[in-house]
Parts: structure tokens; C-alpha cells; sequence
């Protein structure tokens, strides 16, 4: 598992592109080849300015053919394990197990399952190979454990879902950021800067965490509730602001609508009620309230804290209420925006991967978008199969009604709620075949392994948090034996009987995707690769042609070539109306209480030098020796209750599972939780533990809150 090596020509070429992981996607150079490669600064990207975290100047390790898969692999019935196959066989063998399911048992009976991860080309080429070649309505993607909740409150409130309605230098120029359930010093490095910058500049943070964490750390004000019970304390926060009179009447009055309901809702969340709730002090809800609004701009912004709850599109709801009652929403240096994820968590969910979208974020039950859609594909719309089952409930399904399983870019064995589960229902499977770059925990499991490329072998675009569609470049070439993910889709969809409509080429992908996209809320038509070059990144909406006015910002335009949406919703919002829309909603308790038997909560989360389910960093040695492996952080009380030393191994346990690791005691943590990160497999694996408990609307997974108890493991 090799580091990054660092010794290249100097004389060699150097490309712009951009970081592997999260959704910053931070500008970066290459120069070199394969095992040779070396980082040089960008500095001329604006989101990142040349930073990069520990794990972006270590990516060019998972280049290397030491640690990737290098040729196709398929499990052999004689010996039962995955051994060398050409391509040829691996996708007529992957064609022939699709081909039979959908034979035996109807086109529903196959599964597409895709990632955050995958380029705005691969996974709108992966939605359309989902619905045109195999007719199935059950695809989704690992992005609805991340964004899903925020996505749908967005709409709700705006009529309109970009993780940031405005660019990430808009940050530090504000007066107060309330940072809800986000640890950016840990999963986003680089963006911690715009913290800073907030403070030197006379602003304040508020960070709401249960954790004091690296980032609750630079907080003026930190608030630790209790796990689960973000809604309450939004609520709690809308009360007291309206109770001082702090309230925009005028802004409610021209700009929302709902405000009435809304308002007798957080009327109901008492600041003395909400304390009990949430172990949050009165004292400092009013102190929150004050630094908030007496600010002359505002932002909230939240991660995956509130989001993956049971109940995370009325916990952001709840937090968009108090950005619009206070009039912090469709103003300069003002709003509420969602910390995207994953790499192409924007993107991602907007192109057609998601069991209910088609590309251009439009809604796969519109007779309208379906006829778009059906035009761009060479289709009938009555031949698009309806919206199919989320994430969890997709994987839930398999070996019951879904019997066969395309998987590209995710890892559930490790990343899934439930994973003992969902590992269990994977290996029922009749059929499963895995593109991945490496050998996945998920891809270990497969009947047909797919070598694909990866980030900086292969030109495509992403969109990043800000709604900045980037373009990564190809720097260099692949390993012989490993094809693009565009190149497998059309080999199979040849094998399949779809001979046209499939083409390997990213920009030809990118050009059906522009006409796909034409008019619906996520409009990329006027964005091209050149324009992505030549601008550092083009904000979407950005139709192909102004006309008198773009219907989201409202701003007129010339006639000239859209400039694309930096900032969203200033003169009204993406509704009906104009207006946004306020959202009455009540706390509830989590869908997992503690009990006598789980008398402890568990809250899980990322660490600075892993990733995800860990899949690719796990394979780097530097990151690797950063964190070496799961562990359990607990509070000195809790520590105490259970005899407890620091480095003792412990087993965090629940209904549905255990998880173990070395004890770490901070008094950094509540003393009725504990925390686990994720990125580890085997009994580390934290997911074993949580619960697959739904949000309603979202489909979200409850990955933040559960009751567990935890217990010292002796040594036998």
C-alpha cells in the first residue's frame, strides 16, 4: 500500500484537474505517469486557492497497480472464487446474468445501484442505461445517505436544490454562520479557511455538535445537544426570535408564504421545553438568537448531523424557517445551504441516478419531463419505467424482488445502515457485478469484478457544493487491462441489444446531457467543456440562451451567453409564486430511544485522514497511519460507569449489531454518547450498529442516533 511518490520530470507536462474526494473537489496539477505521479499547486481555483488536505496530496497513490484492480475478474464455479477473465467474457457474463433475471422474472427484478462519486457523464449515462436498456425502475445511488434530507427540504422551501444557493467566498463576508452537525476541520479541510477568514473579519461562528470537535473548537458560541434532537433546538431558536421581536415582518410579508403555521409550530417549543430536550441551555439559546440576528447578514449552514435523522427534512425545514422568519434568505451574504458530501453529490442526484429523477434534476413522474427526456433518448416516454425504490430500500429488496445487481462507484457492505444486513441480502443475490476501482468489501462479493478508470485517468465534469460544474482532465494513462465506466456501460448495452445511443467519448456524453437537462430546474445547456476551461467552473442554472429573464434569479440578460448562477433566489425564489415557503413541523423523538437494555447513544461520523467507507484511503499508507482503525470516544463519566481505560477495547452494541474498538476518552463528548467513525470494515464496521429507521420524504437513513450499550471486551 504505497504512498504518493513525488519524483517526476520536471519537464514533464502538468495538468489541471481536481481532488478525487469530497465535494470542494479542490483545484490540483498532475505532472507524470502511473507510478510517478506528483502534485503541484493550483492556486489559481478559488474554492481551495492550492490547499489541500492529507488525503488529496495522497491521492495519486490509488494510481498506482499495486493497489487497484488491473484486469476484469470472475468467480469461477468450480473453485468459487474470483480469478482473471478478459473483457470479453467478463461483460458477455455480465450481459447473460442481467439478460436472465429480467427473462425469468421482469425488468424490476434488476437492480442499478451508483455512486456520489461517479462524473455528471457516468451517472446520467448509468440513469439512462437503467431505464432505456434494462427498462428498470430500481436504481439509486449511495448519495441518498448523504444529501437526501437537505435536497428535499430545499425543494420544499425554495423550489429548488443547490447544496450552496451561493459561492463559498460569500462565507467569510457575513456577519454570523450557525454550522450545524459539520466537523470541516476534519472532512473539509481546505474549507476551514472560510471560518477563519469569518472571525478576522468580525464575524461569529455558532457550531451546533455534540462533539467539541476540531471545528466546535473555533466556535464564539457551541451548542451540544443531545443526538437526534436538532429539530427541537431550531424550533427552540425560532421561539425565542420571535418572542424578542427579532422577526423580518416585512421580508415575511413580501417574500414567504406559510409564515402563520410555521410560526404557532416553534410557539409550541418553549426555550425551557427545548432545554430539557436537548440539554441546551435557555442562556445559551437566547445567546445563539442574539449573535444571530443582531448580525446584519446570516447563514446556516448543515452537514449530515441533522440530515440523517428519521426525521431530517423537518430538522433542515426547521432550520430554513429560522433563516426566513429572520429574513437571512434570498439576500447578498445571506441564506441556508447544505454542505454537500461526496465528490459529485450535486450531480450526482441530478442527472438520473436517483430512483425518482431524470437528468436536469427533473421529476421522473412529470408527463412533461418524461417527454423531454423521451426525445433526447430516441424513446417513447410510456417506455420509462416509473420511480423505483431508495437506497436502503433498494438494497433491502435484493434477493427478494430484485435478483440481480449492477453496482458501480459504492461500497455498501461498509457505508450501508444495517450493513450485517445488507451484506446478507448482497450475497443472496442470483447475479452481482461490481465496477470499482479497487476490491471493494462490496466488490469481494461479486460474481464479475469490473477494473474501471479512475479520476485522473479519464476527462469528465462534476458539480461541486457551490453548484460549480468542474471539469476533471485526463493527466494520464490507465493501467492496459482497466476501461472507463462509459466503455463498460456501452459494451453492455451493445451485448444487450442497444447498439447506438452509448458512446464512450465523456464530451459526446456531455453534449446529450446539455439537451437532457435544457429547461429543467438544473440546466447545464449553455455550459461546455471550454467555457468550464476558460472560467474556472460554470454555476448552473445555466441555460443555453439568456432570454428576458432567467426565471431563478431574475435577472435580465442581454441575449448573450448565460453567465451562469453564482448566487441564487436574490430577487425571488425558484416557486410558483416567487415566494418561499415555510414549513410548519414538530420536534418527535428519535426513531431509537435509550432503554434499560441500550441505555447509551451512538452518533457516527468521518475522520480527517480516511474517507467514506475507507475503500480507496484505506490503501494509502500515510493516511493509514494517521488512523489506523475504528475507535470508541466516550466521555470520562461514561468511561468511569464502566470501568473503562483508555486504549481497552470496547464493543459499542444495538439491535442490530456490534462494533468494537479501542476506547478514546475525551471529555470532548456528552456523557450519554458515544461516537464511532465509519470507514472500516470487519468488527469496526460501525454500520453493523446503526439504523436503517427512514426520514418520510427523504428516504434518509437515521445514521446519526441510535440506542446502543456499550461493554468491555476481555480477552479470552
Amino acid at each position: 500500500m504505497p504512498d504518493a511518490t513525488t519524483t517526476t520530470d520536471p519537464a514533464a507536462p502538468i495538468t489541471p484537474t481536481h481532488c478525487p474526494y469530497c465535494a470542494l473537489q479542490c483545484g490540483m496539477s498532475l505532472r507524470g505517469e502511473a507510478d510517478a505521479v506528483e502534485i503541484v499547486e493550483r492556486p489559481d481555483f478559488p474554492v481551495n486557492l492550492g490547499a489541500l488536505c492529507g488525503k488529496g496530496r495522497t491521492a495519486p497513490a490509488l494510481l498506482s497497480s499495486r493497489v487497484r484492480l488491473t484486469e476484469p475478474l470472475v468467480r469461477r464455479p468450480a473453485t468459487g472464487r474470483l480469478e482473471p477473465a478478459t473483457w470479453e467474457e467478463a461483460l458477455r457474463t455480465v450481459a447473460e446474468g442481467l439478460r436472465r433475471t429480467r427473462t425469468a422474472y421482469g425488468p424490476d427484478a434488476v437492480g442499478v445501484f451508483g455512486g456520489g462519486g461517479l462524473t455528471n457523464e457516468k451517472a446520467y449515462t448509468l440513469g439512462k442505461f437503467a431505464r432505456v436498456v434494462l427498462g428498470t425502475s430500481q436504481i439509486d445511488y449511495n448519495g441518498r445517505f448523504c444529501m437526501s434530507s437537505a435536497a428535499a427540504a430545499h425543494q420544499r422551501a425554495f423550489g429548488l436544490d443547490r447544496g450552496l444557493p451561493f459561492p463559498l467566498e460569500d462565507i467569510p463576508r457575513t456577519g454570523c454562520v450557525i454550522l450545524v452537525g459539520s466537523n470541516l476541520a476534519e472532512t473539509m479541510p481546505p474549507a476551514l479557511r472560510y471560518l477563519t477568514e469569518l472571525r478576522e473579519n468580525g464575524g461569529t461562528l455558532i457550531v451546533v455538535d455534540p462533539r467539541r470537535t476540531r471545528t466546535a473548537e473555533q466556535a464564539d458560541l457551541h451548542l451540544a445537544p443531545r443526538p437526534g434532537t436538532d429539530l427541537a433546538l431550531a424550533l427552540g431558536l425560532l421561539h425565542v426570535a420571535v418572542s424578542e421581536g427579532r422577526t423580518d415582518e416585512e421580508f415575511i410579508a413580501d417574500r414567504t408564504t406559510g409564515w402563520e403555521e410555521a410560526r404557532a409550530a416553534a410557539m409550541a417549543h418553549w426555550p425551557e421545553l427545548v432545554e430539557r430536550i436537548t440539554g441546551v441551555g435557555v442562556p445559551q439559546l437566547r445567546d445563539a438568537v442574539r449573535m444571530f440576528c443582531d448580525a446584519e447578514s446570516g447563514m446556516v449552514l448543515t452537514a449530515r448531523g441533522p440530515e440523517q435523522q428519521s426525521k431530517g427534512t423537518d430538522t433542515v425545514s426547521a432550520w430554513i424557517n429560522l433563516c426566513l422568519a429572520t429574513g437571512r434568505a434570498g439576500r447578498p451574504l445571506s441564506g441556508y445551504g447544505c454542505l454537500t458530501g461526496q465528490g459529485n453529490g450535486q450531480g450526482g442526484r441530478e442527472h438520473g441516478q436517483k430512483a425518482d429523477q431524470l437528468p436536469g434534476y427533473r421529476k421522473l413522474d412529470d408527463p412533461a419531463a418524461r417527454a423531454h427526456v423521451a426525445r433526447v433518448w430516441g424513446v417513447e416516454p410510456e417506455t420509462l419505467p416509473g420511480p423505483g425504490r431508495s437506497a436502503y430500500e433498494l438494497l433491502d429488496a435484493l434477493g427478494g424482488d430484485v435478483k440481480s445487481l449492477l453496482l458501480m462507484g459504492s461500497n455498501p457492505v461498509v457505508s450501508a445502515p444495517r450493513a450485517g444486513h445488507v451484506e446478507e441480502r448482497l450475497r443472496s443475490l442470483d447475479f452481482l457485478a461490481v465496477a470499482d476501482v479497487v476490491l471493494s468489501e462490496t466488490a469481494a462479493l461479486a460474481d464479475v469484478v469490473l477494473p474501471v478508470t479512475q479520476w485522473a485517468e479519464e476527462t469528465g465534469t462534476t458539480t461541486n457544493l457551490e453548484g460549480r460544474v468542474l471539469l476533471r482532465r485526463r493527466a494520464l494513462s490507465p493501467p492496459p487491462g482497466v476501461r472507463s465506466d462509459l466503455e463498460v456501460l456501452g459494451g453492455l448495452a451493445s451485448l444487450l441489444g442497444h447498439d447506438k445511443g452509448f458512446p464512450s467519448s465523456p464530451e459526446e456524453v456531455f453534449e446529450e446531457l446539455r439537451r437532457a437537462s435544457a429547461g429543467g430546474p438544473a440546466d447545464y445547456s449553455g455550459i461546455t467543456y471550454s467555457r468550464i476551461a476558460e472560467e474556472n467552473g460554470v454555476f448552473w442554472p445555466c441555460p443555453a440562451q439568456d432570454t428576458a429573464e432567467d426565471a431563478r434569479s431574475g435577472t435580465p440578460h442581454s441575449g448573450s451567453p448565460h453567465p451562469g448562477t453564482p448566487r441564487l433566489f436574490l430577487d425571488r425564489f425558484a416557486t410558483d409564486d416567487g415566494r418561499a415557503r415555510f414549513v410548519a413541523v414538530g420536534h418527535r423523538a428519535a426513531a431509537e430511544e435509550p432503554s434499560e437494555a441500550y441505555p447509551v447513544l451512538l452518533t457516527t461520523g468521518r475522520v480527517v485522514a480516511q474517507y467514506q467507507s475507507g475503500a480507496q484511503t484505506r490503501r494509502v499508507d500515510e493516511l493509514n497511519a494517521a488512523a489506523p482503525g475504528p475507535f470508541v470516544e466516550l466521555h470520562p463519566l461514561l468511561a468511569e460507569r464502566l470501568g473503562a481505560v483508555e486504549g481497552e477495547p470496547l464493543a459499542v452494541v444495538s439491535r442490530r449489531g456490534r462494533a468494537v474498538g479501542p476506547a478514546r476518552i475525551t471529555t470532548g463528548i456528552r456523557s450519554d454518547t458515544v461516537f464511532m467513525p465509519f470507514h472500516w470494515p470487519g468488527e469496526g464496521r460501525v454500520n453493523s450498529v446503526t439504523n436503517p429507521a427512514l426520514d418520510p420524504t427523504s428516504r434518509m437513513p437515521e445514521f446519526k442516533v441510535c440506542a446502543v450499550r456499550v461493554e468491555r471486551v476481555h480477552a479470552s
